[in-house]
């Protein structure tokens, strides 16, 4: 009778320790990557708790930690400066001293320059295009510009003026939280754009990570403009796993069908603690490692959609 017992038992903790290992068989993430937000540096005073001139040595801590660490790429997004197209200058010259690839998201203060600078900024920063998409390890990543419809951002054409205006009317309208000038939003143009990489990589297999600016979920009044828009389009295909933004320095975080919204915290605020991330991909999650401010978290991935090929090729 003991015997047997014991021999259930056994049975039992064994079957327990495979169901878990089996769970979470990895050991190591597929890759990994560095992620900054609201660097915004200037050499100038602080305001509130925002102190600028001392981003320049937590991005130094920070690049220190990065190149000790074997990511695939790191990502910053946007608000690279506060103000004055010289600061750039200075904090370039520190990030640019990280090891592995560099990606850039553009944010409203990085508009924050001499009018006839501001056509300049993403070439300054080193970006051929304002938005974006690369793929590291077999996952598509997407850089959206937020900007793109902006009262700071100088337009590309009379219809972006005209588009710029319409959008903030509309959402001016509804009496949205987030109809302020210091947000932006996507135009028409990067929207098809978009829906057409969302199309292929749903067909292709292949998991989509987004990176803007601005947030979209939940709702505040620092998010997108066309924010509403946006979950919907990313609700529509199965590939996306999660769209990180900045902006909001305190930092924030949502889930909503499936997807997860997560907005770091901005390096500027406080006088000397830091904050940016090291995302770990796996297979069925991704896990966030926190840094300073930031906590860390586990992102699960929602289970794959029904759509069918046939019914994504259609639209």
């Amino acid at each position: 009778m003991l015997k047997n017992r014991f021999l259930k038992f056994i049975f039992l903790f064994s079957l327990t320790a495979f169901v878990f290992s089996f769970g979470r068989s990895e050991t190591k993430p597929i890759f990994s990557f560095g992620i900054i937000a609201d660097v915004q540096y200037c050499e100038c005073a602080p305001v509130g708790t925002r102190f600028y001139s001392n981003s320049l040595n937590k991005l130094s801590e920070c690049v220190r930690d990065f190149n000790t660490r074997d990511t695939s790429f790191v990502i910053q997004l946007g608000d690279l400066i506060d103000r004055d197209i010289d600061s750039y200058e200075s904090v370039l010259s520190i990030f640019n001293k990280i090891k592995t690839k560099k990606y850039h998201v553009l944010g409203n203060h990085d508009y924050n320059v001499d009018e006839k600078e501001k056509e300049n900024v993403h070439e300054k920063i080193g970006l051929v295009s304002r938005y974006y998409t690369f793929v590291s390890n077999g996952w598509r990543m997407i850089v959206l510009d937020g900007n793109d419809l902006s009262s700071y951002d100088p337009p590309d054409s009379p219809e972006q003026i005209e588009e710029t205006e319409s959008l903030f009317q509309q959402i001016l309208d509804r009496g949205a939280i987030n109809a302020h000038d210091w947000n932006g939003g996507l135009s028409s143009q990067q929207i098809t754009w978009l829906r057409n990489i969302l199309k292929q990589s749903s067909l292709s297999g292949e998991k989509v990570l987004l990176f803007c600016h601005f947030p979209v979920y939940p709702p505040r009044e620092e998010n997108l403009w066309n924010d509403v828009e946006l979950i919907e389009l990313l609700e529509s295909y199965p590939c996306v796993v999660a769209l990180f933004s900045g902006h909001y320095h305190l930092g924030n975080y949502a889930k909503k069908k499936g997807i997860h919204y997560l907005t770091l915290q901005g390096m500027v605020e406080t006088e000397n603690s830091n904050a940016y991330s090291i995302v770990e991909v796996y297979s069925d999650h991704l896990k966030v490692l926190g840094f300073g401010r930031e906590p860390s978290r586990i992102l699960t991935f929602r289970k794959d959609s029904k759509f069918l090929k046939d019914k994504i090729s259609s639209r």
